[in-house]
């Protein structure tokens, strides 16, 4: 008598109501938990954290310095690198004397980075005497400009500057000493 209730088509028509009932309570069931889930709240106390670092500081030790040269007859060009190595083109002729790149001695946080701006554009260097001028171009630093590129080791890092001058021709820049300003950039990143 069980089996024959298997096979009977109300039997089947019952188990199908149910089992329809039961999917549907278990569906409402699962929406409304999800939705107290979603409908509620949690509170958090979070950190926040500041540090204070030691101010960089940028002292000027050696001023750049192309030394002695005579411009003959046409000029030319004096280049003076980072690391001291003092050239000339054009009708440029070296004398003796001394020369040196600017050198700067940076303080600040210990390992921190630096970024070093150096002059987007020419210098103006004045004889004090007849007020002609040369122009400083083509700047150039170790370490190398850009940004984050000096590290502070221990707190400090030196950085020369070397730059290339242009002459003119003994009229146009006659005997005597040129001097002139110019604005490097030192910052943390």
């Amino acid at each position: 008598m069980s089996n024959t209730l298997i096979f009977d088509p109300k039997y089947k028509s019952k188990m199908k109501r149910l089992i329809l009932i039961t999917l549907s309570v278990s569906f409402l069931f699962g929406v409304s938990v999800h939705k107290a889930t979603a409908q509620g709240q949690a509170s958090v106390n979070a950190n926040a954290v500041a540090e204070v670092i030691q101010a960089l500081t940028a002292t000027e030790t050696s001023e750049l310095n192309f030394g002695r040269f005579s411009p003959e007859t046409a000029g030319g060009e004096v280049r003076l690198t980072p690391l001291g190595v003092k050239s000339s083109s054009g009708t440029v002729a070296l004398s003796g004397g001394t020369h040196n790149p600017a050198s700067f001695y940076i303080t600040g946080q210990y390992d921190a980075t630096v970024t070093i701006t150096l002059p987007s554009g020419p210098a103006i260097l004045t004889n004090s005497v007849s007020s002609k001028t040369m122009e400083v171009t083509n700047w150039e630093s170790f370490p190398a400009a850009g940004l984050g590129v000096g590290v502070l080791v221990e707190g400090e890092l030196t950085v020369n500057v070397g730059a290339t001058l242009k002459v003119g021709n003994i009229n146009d820049n006659p005997v005597g000493i040129y001097s002139g300003t110019y604005a490097i950039t030192f910052s943390y990143n």
